[in-house]
Order: structure tokens, then sequence, then C-alpha cells
């Protein structure tokens, strides 16, 4: 039996004193033990924690520095795309407007130059016109591309033409008897324009002086059963033409006797 609450039979007043003062410094020891304890955890929870959040602030810098590199590159690249489309775009339209100025130059040509099955039908007064000199130049089977041989003929025949006056040059194509007769009209054709773009190009003849006549095969010049034959017949002609009478035959005689 206890006498008093907390307290046994027999133990002296000293004794519970020392007891109860035991226990209260057991108590505040445990306390003292939790709050430590308490603190370093608080302690060991901040040290670990601020290493992950400064690693996750990193973390979102590296990702927004990524971010703003990816949207400079796209933004790079899509006003280098613009830039390249806008290239492409004027250089397109350069093309094509080239290619309409090359035609409406073609088309310039053609009209200006004559063409007809015979002079007869655009030269007036044709009866004034005498013949000066003239040049033969052939090509090969199905050709319409000058030769070396070709050019030089020509450049020796255009030589007279810087002291030719009131002239103008007849230019007749022809072929050989192979092939359709349709075909080799266009052939003949080609074969005289081949004639009049060198002198015009290298010598600066006005297309108007040009009178072009595509025979094809109706005008034979040598026999078309043989190989020589025909190659004499693949031929474009080209007859200087005056009407200044006397003074061209002068002229040509001069230039004639010169060479």
């Amino acid at each position: 039996m206890f006498d008093r609450l907390g307290e046994k039979p027999g133990l002296k007043e000293s004794e519970t004193m020392s007891i109860h003062r035991l226990g209260a410094l057991g108590l505040a020891a445990s306390l003292a033990i939790a709050g430590a304890t308490g603190c370093a955890t608080k302690v060991y929870v901040r040290n670990q924690t601020a290493p992950l959040v400064e690693h996750s602030d990193q973390l979102d810098s590296k990702t927004a520095d990524n971010n703003r590199q990816i949207h400079d590159v796209d933004d790079r690249a899509q006003s280098g795309i613009k830039q390249a489309q806008g290239a492409a775009d004027s250089a397109n339209e350069s093309a094509q407007n080239a290619s309409h100025a090359a035609g409406d130059a073609q088309t310039e040509a053609d009209n200006a130059v004559h063409r007809a099955d015979s002079l007869d039908s655009v030269v007036k007064g044709l009866d004034s016109y005498k013949s000066i000199s003239n040049v033969s130049v052939t090509f090969g089977f199905d050709k319409s591309v000058l030769t070396k041989d070709d050019r030089d003929q020509l450049d020796s025949f255009a030589a007279q033409l810087g002291s030719a006056k009131s002239y103008i040059l007849e230019v007749t194509g022809g072929t050989d008897s192979t092939g359709p007769a349709q075909y080799n009209y266009e052939l003949s054709q080609r074969r005289a324009d081949a004639v009049v773009q060198y002198l015009a190009s290298k010598y600066g003849i006005a297309a108007h002086r040009f009178y072009l006549i595509g025979i094809g095969k109706d005008k034979e010049v040598a026999t078309n059963t043989t190989a020589e034959g025909r190659k004499q017949n693949r031929r474009v002609e080209v007859q200087l033409l005056s009407n200044m009478g006397d003074q061209g035959a002068q002229t040509a005689s001069n230039h004639n006797g010169g060479r």
C-alpha cells in the first residue's frame, strides 16, 4: 500500500524527492533529445531539398534557354525559307520575262524577215535589181547546222556587204529528194534560217534585207541519183542583189579584185 500517491510506504522524504527529480530530469532529457532530433531532421531536409530546388531551377533555366534557341533556329529557318522562296519566285519571274522577251524578239525577227515562195511576190521593181555576187554552203544529211567551212565561206561573202548600197539578200534553202516533201520544205527553211541568223548576228545586217525562200527538193542543182549530187542539193544559196546598177557591180568587182 502506498501512503501517498506515487510513494511507497517506508520511503523517506529525501528518497522520494530524489525519485521525483530523476523523473523530471529524464523527461527533460527526453524532450531535449526529441527537440534536437527534430532540429537535425529539419536541417537534413533543408540540406537535401536545397540542391534539388537548385537543380530544378537550373533545369528550368536550361529548358528556357533551349526553347529560346529552338525558337531562334526556327525563326532563322523560316526567314531563310522565305528568302529562298522569294529568290526562287524572282528567278522564275525573270525567266518568264526573258522567255516572253525572247518570244517577242523571235516574232519581230520573223515579221521583219521576208518569207515567200519567190522574190517576185515581195520585191517591187525586181527587174531593177542585179545580181552582184553569190555564195553557196552545203549541209549534212538531215542537218541544218553550219560547219566551219560554211562559216568561212559566209565570212568571205559578207566582207563586201559593208560597202554595198541599196541591196537585198536572197537566201534560198534546198534539200535532196530523200524524205517527204513537206518535211523537206521545213528543213530547207531551217537551213536558210541558220544562214540568216549567222550573218545578222555577226555582221549586224538588218532583218528587212533578207528574203528567205524554202524550196525543199523542188529545185535541184545536181542529180539526186548520186551521193555527190544529193550533197550539192542540200544547200543554201545567198544572192547579193542591188538596184544601184553599175555602181553595185563596180563595188563587187573591187571587192573580188582585192582578194
